[in-house]
């Protein structure tokens, strides 16, 4: 009995399918190792107080391709490489934690009111706005979908979280993204050590010094002797204040600082204004004069490039 050409041509068919199959799998494999090696060099740069690269954060997502606190702009932030992207959390009425700055949903859906006031599946129904304020097709996403959406490709950061974080962190654990988030809060570290002890040794923990605070050095320095953080958020809005070259040197080669560019009354006038005509001035400034090696910006794509071509990001 000889086997029709069908049946070789079929076997064919059959040996090349799997021969696809398997460079598929191989290929999915190799980007997610490839997107987990990543992440672990983000977090390796954010624990290292020696770094001289500079780490970027999205404020709120990249919401200039998408609706700022959504899952899309955290997408968008992923895809141009940024490091770490900030987020806020609100509670609903029924317990359920979402991304959203306000509290309410006036500005950024299709919904008005206190969140504290809606179910999460009724916020569900709604549709997020854009920057301009024009109605999109995407939704209020939860907090485990945007760590899922993040997992293993970018570092977060969780604002407006801390008096929440009990709830927060069944989330991390649920979703196993304990190790890319970064926690902040602006209380002296006895507070810390009180009402969020048990999770320092679990979380990130940033704090957030401001530099008109009198107590802003011992604040800083009482930090360093307890905890020694990988990094503090600092933030002055008079340009004229001695203490931001100070830091600098009290925390070289001991904790990494992040400023905000976001507005001039958050980094002395160095923001992202600035930024768009004089560069050097905001971001060069902050970086070489002030030590910054983290910058939380609404202009990723403008601050990745200007850091690439400086040598200062990868």
């Amino acid at each position: 009995y000889i086997k029709p050409y069908s049946f070789y041509f079929n076997m064919a068919i059959m040996k090349n399918q799997k021969s696809t199959l398997l460079l598929i799998i191989y290929c999915l494999s190799t980007c997610i190792v490839t997107a987990q090696q990543h992440v672990e060099t983000i977090k390796n740069t954010f624990l290292n107080p020696k770094s001289n690269k500079v780490l970027v954060v999205a404020h709120r997502g990249n919401w200039r391709s998408a609706p700022e606190n959504s899952t899309a702009a955290i997408d968008s932030a992923i895809a141009m490489k940024v490091d770490i992207v900030e987020i806020d959390i609100q509670k609903t009425k029924d317990g359920q934690l979402i991304l959203m700055h306000d509290n309410t949903l006036d500005r950024t859906t299709t919904g008005k009111g206190e969140i504290k006031n809606w179910t999460l599946a009724d916020i569900k129904k709604l549709k997020l706005k854009d920057k301009d304020g024009k109605v999109t097709n995407y939704v209020v996403p939860t907090l485990e979908e945007a760590l899922l959406t993040a997992k293993g490709k970018i570092m977060v950061n969780l604002d407006k979280a801390y008096d929440i974080f009990d709830d927060v962190y069944a989330i991390l654990e649920k979703t196993e993204t304990q190790n890319l988030v970064i926690m902040k809060g602006g209380q002296p570290i006895e507070t810390v050590k009180r009402e969020f002890g048990s999770y320092l040794d679990k979380v990130l923990y940033m704090p957030v010094i401001d530099l008109g605070n009198k107590e802003a050095e011992k604040i800083i320095t009482d930090y360093l002797k307890e905890l020694r953080p990988a990094a503090f958020e600092i933030i002055y809005s008079d340009p004229k204040n001695p203490l931001p070259p100070k830091i600098k040197q009290l925390l070289f080669k001991k904790s990494l600082i992040w400023y905000n560019t976001l507005w001039g009354s958050l980094a002395g006038n160095h923001d992202d204004n600035l930024a768009l005509t004089d560069p050097e001035e905001s971001y060069g400034y902050l970086i070489e004069q002030l030590g910054a090696r983290i910058l939380q910006t609404d202009q990723p794509a403008y601050l990745l490039n200007y850091l690439r071509k400086k040598g200062w990001h990868n």
